[in-house]
């Protein structure tokens, strides 16, 4: 009996989590803002396909479930379509974090699979401006075409729009992608974070949601585990030497999440799509951002505000 209770408790140490899964640091642009300094000098790290086989049945069993692919730029992961195969399998629902530069023309229908959507960030409009964030000439038309894509095959996408200073560039940036046919709803605009390639100081826990490590974490492509890609300083455990629920269930971990602040109640509820779809704890609401049921309620189950996790994207 002691043993049967113990692995119900296991079983349930992540329910209604949501991972993100950073499989590699590997990307084609630079954008001044990359929270992971990325590039295409990045690596895929230590972590082998095997190993994020692995890490996504556990996630499954500890009662996960949404997972993230990020990056980098997850697709240029060589084992990317088979892990993220093996997470529909699960029955996990899949978001895949993409710079949307290059898609296979294979991997559409892959991307149409139940349970998948996508998500990508938006600079502007213009070729020109697009490409001062990103550092790629080319990255605006590709980008574009292929949101457009996504939108043609139907499948779920939500788009961010980085304000970096512009409001006027953000407003129609916003309008050309409603142009391509992403709903108003899907598409949102945050600031830009203070770390990674962004940071002028060092990092802190200010620059985090307030749902860091309460409901959701990060693993790295060395296998480190963080409360969320954005808080990669606070490093605490590694799934190559421990699992993921005796991570989240260690002294470190409760003391590492502690100091994060709490999201507070009142004032409006803005996921970060431009990075990883957290609310910042000066404006996440407790009582209004709930996937769940439409209103957006993150306190109700550790869920960040985010359109991309309705019920009804799937």
């Amino acid at each position: 009996m002691t043993a049967v209770l113990a692995e119900m408790t296991e079983a349930s140490t992540m329910l209604g989590w949501r991972v993100e899964l950073e499989i590699t640091g590997r990307c084609q642009l630079q954008c001044v803002h990359c929270y992971v300094d990325s590039g295409p000098s990045g690596d895929h790290g230590t972590m082998t396909p095997a190993d994020w086989h692995a890490i996504i049945s556990e996630t499954s069993t500890l009662g996960v479930t949404r997972l993230q692919f990020i990056g980098g730029e997850p697709t240029m992961h060589p084992a990317f379509p088979q892990l993220l195969g093996h997470a529909v399998g699960t029955g996990l629902r899949v978001e895949v974090f993409s710079n949307l530069v290059h898609i296979r023309d294979g991997w559409w229908p892959l991307l149409k699979l139940p349970n998948v959507s996508l998500a990508t960030s938006y600079y502007s409009e213009r070729d020109d401006e697009h490409a001062a964030v990103t550092g790629s000439a080319n990255s605006h038309h590709q980008t574009r075409a292929n949101i457009g894509r996504a939108v043609s095959w139907g499948i779920p996408i939500r788009v961010g729009v980085i304000d970096t200073g512009d409001g006027r560039r953000v407003a129609r940036a916003r309008a050309d992608l409603i142009r391509l046919g992403v709903p108003a709803d899907r598409i949102k605009v945050d600031s830009v974070r203070e770390v990674g390639r962004a940071s002028r100081l060092r990092p802190d826990v200010s620059q985090l949601c307030g749902h860091c490590g309460r409901g959701k974490l990060a693993v790295g492509p060395t296998g480190e585990v963080w409360p969320c890609v954005l808080s990669r300083w606070m490093k605490i455990g590694n799934v190559h030497t421990a699992s993921l629920a005796e991570i989240v269930g260690s002294p470190e971990w409760r003391a590492a999440v502690a100091t994060i602040p709490v999201a507070r109640r009142g004032g409006d509820c803005v996921p970060d799509t431009g990075d990883s779809n957290d609310c910042s704890p000066a404006a996440a609401r407790l009582d209004a951002c709930n996937p769940d049921d439409g209103t957006c309620n993150p306190s109700s189950d550790g869920n960040d505000c985010s359109p991309a996790e309705t019920d009804a994207d799937y």
